[in-house]
């Protein structure tokens, strides 16, 4: 895959959700990791301004650690801001209307 963000260096911040943990501002737009469940589906789900862009089981050396307990927290306010398009589709898949259903694995 060769899609530009894979060549970008954000610099991550936690948000404090266990299922968006790190975002980062990048030439003005919000990026938000989900976790998802691991193997069963990728491990991360990235959105940019509320918007899925890809998955990804390895961030890039670029991207550095995106979970580190050592990255800033962002404040609850801005938080709920950036979070708030995407903050249901927490389940694999929901963003594009096919959530995972497996009760092994999102359920």
């Amino acid at each position: 895959m060769s899609h530009p963000a894979l060549r970008a260096r954000p610099r991550w911040q936690r948000t404090r959700d266990p299922n968006f943990p790190s975002v980062a501002l990048v030439d003005g737009h919000w990026w938000v990791l989900r976790i998802n469940c691991f193997p069963d589906h990728p491990l991360w789900t990235l959105f940019i301004d509320g918007e899925r862009a890809f998955d990804i089981d390895d961030a890039p050396p670029e991207w550095g650690e995106p979970a580190a307990r050592s990255a800033g927290v962002l404040d609850i306010v801005t938080v709920g801001r950036i979070l708030g398009p995407i903050r249901t589709f927490v389940a694999y898949g929901s963003e594009i209307g096919d959530p995972c259903d497996n009760p092994f694995c999102c359920g």
